[in-house]
């Protein structure tokens, strides 16, 4: 199964499958990622679920809630302009940023992709010639075909500068995700080590430790409830109102919040829970709109 998931994927990214319809090909990666047959007519756990709402939850605004620039507008208008991270710049293309303008810390963003990001802590040592080059890979890149999450396929293509954070570690953020449910946050996953092994942690809403791992490894560090950790619970409640489910990420720099991102389909809704039995769990937090 590995070895044809990694062959599927391998034509995926190169648009192979582009013809294909979006149930097909969502089952198909189904199958690869998770090893059994995805049950689309009574679904029940979460990642079946997210398969759900990928293919029949369609709302146009949700077009705008995953593109990383033009959501900037709509965290303004729930929460406030002071939660997000100060922008340094927008630009349609690639050949049209001016590194020399830009500061000598900063982080670049593919607005219509997941993943599509430069981060510069040091201008004097960046390649620019390699940045242009993974922005331009992430650029090309129609993200939606992918994976099929399906609010992607119309976010315009577009590149914006960010001003550098790091937390009181002093050489990365931390993210903070919240899985929401009808506006309830449920649980947090708290990514660390992002630039490098990636680990994550799970906790409750009251931050007590949860006994899984979810797409990456625990890891196995204590980790301390942040500063602005209830001003993050407080806000997810108001970004999650009205939504089956949707995940809100923000980060805390010394104790104040930033938000990140929203997500409508957490790593796809393809990655295994370990134990398996979450993977019910947080399918039954999920009330699917057939269940109202």
């Amino acid at each position: 199964m590995k070895f044809f998931r990694r062959v599927f994927m391998f034509f995926a990214r190169r648009n192979f499958f582009d013809w294909m319809p979006d149930e097909l090909y969502v089952r198909l990666c189904y199958k690869c990622h998770m090893g059994k047959k995805l049950n689309l007519k009574n679904p029940q756990t979460f990642n079946e679920k997210l398969q759900w709402l990928k293919l029949y939850d369609r709302k146009p605004e949700y077009t705008r809630l995953v593109d990383k620039y033009a959501v900037r507008e709509h965290i303004k208008e729930k929460i406030g302009e002071e939660y997000l991270i100060p922008l340094i710049g927008v630009w349609d293309r690639v050949e049209d940023i001016d590194f020399d303008k830009l500061p000598n810390q900063f982080v670049l963003k593919c607005t219509h992709d997941s993943g599509g990001l430069v981060i510069c802590n040091d201008k004097s040592t960046l390649d620019i010639e390699e940045a242009k080059k993974t922005l331009q890979h992430f650029y090309k890149r129609e993200y939606y075909y992918i994976q099929r999450e399906w609010p992607y396929k119309n976010v315009p293509h577009r590149i914006i500068a960010e001003k550098y954070m790091v937390d009181e570690s002093g050489t990365q953020l931390k993210d903070y995700k919240f899985f929401c449910f009808d506006g309830e946050p449920k649980a947090v996953q708290i990514v660390t080590d992002r630039t490098v092994s990636k680990r994550s942690d799970f906790f409750d809403i009251n931050f007590n430790r949860l006994p899984f791992a979810r797409g990456s490894n625990n890891s196995g560090k204590e980790i301390k409830k942040p500063q602005g950790y209830d001003e993050m619970v407080r806000l997810a409640k108001v970004l999650s109102q009205g939504f089956a489910h949707i995940r809100v990420d923000f980060y805390d720099v010394n104790g104040k919040v930033y938000f990140g991102e929203l997500t409508f389909f957490s790593n796809s809704g393809f990655s295994k829970f370990h134990p398996d039995k979450y993977d019910k769990i947080f399918g039954d937090w999920i009330k699917l709109p057939t269940d109202k």
